[in-house]
C-alpha cells in the first residue's frame, strides 16, 4: 500500500519516517517530496508498505500524531484519475505566441506617444 504522509516538519530526514512506520510492520520505500531547485522538504512524502493490514494499522495510528511538534496527516495514498493530471509542457497560453512583450513588430522610430502633443 502506498501512503501520503503530510503536514512532515522540514527538518525530519527518510530515514526518521521509516523508523516511524517500521513499528508496524516492513517498509518497501520512503521518499520525502523535495524542491528541485532549493533541496528542501516541501513537507509531504509517501511511505510504501508491503502489508495492506499493517499499513492500515500504521494509518490509523500515525495519523494525527505530533512529529517534532506538528500533527502529521497519513492517509492511504489514491491514484489520481488520469483527467486530473496537470501537464505542464502542454503550452496552453490562451493562444498567444508572440512572446513575452505582446507588442508586434514596432521596434523601430516609430512615435508611439499618440502624435504631436507640444505646441499649444
Amino acid at each position: 500500500m502506498n501512503i501520503f504522509v503530510g503536514s512532515l516538519p522540514f527538518s525530519i530526514e527518510e530515514a526518521d519516517l521509516r523508523e516511524s512506520f517500521e513499528a508496524y510492520g516492513a517498509v518497501d520505500s520512503v521518499k520525502i517530496i523535495t524542491d528541485k531547485f532549493t533541496g528542501r522538504s516541501k513537507g509531504f512524502g509517501f511511505v510504501e508498505m508491503t502489508n495492506d493490514d499493517e499499513a492500515q494499522k500504521a494509518i490509523d495510528e500515525l495519523n494525527g500524531a505530533t512529529v517534532q511538534g506538528r500533527a502529521i496527516v497519513v492517509n492511504k495514498s489514491e491514484p489520481k484519475p488520469e483527467g486530473e493530471r496537470r501537464s505542464f509542457n502542454n503550452n496552453s497560453r490562451g493562444g498567444d505566441s508572440r512572446g513575452g512583450y505582446g507588442g508586434g513588430n514596432s521596434r523601430g522610430g516609430e512615435n508611439r506617444g499618440g502624435g504631436n502633443r507640444g505646441g499649444y
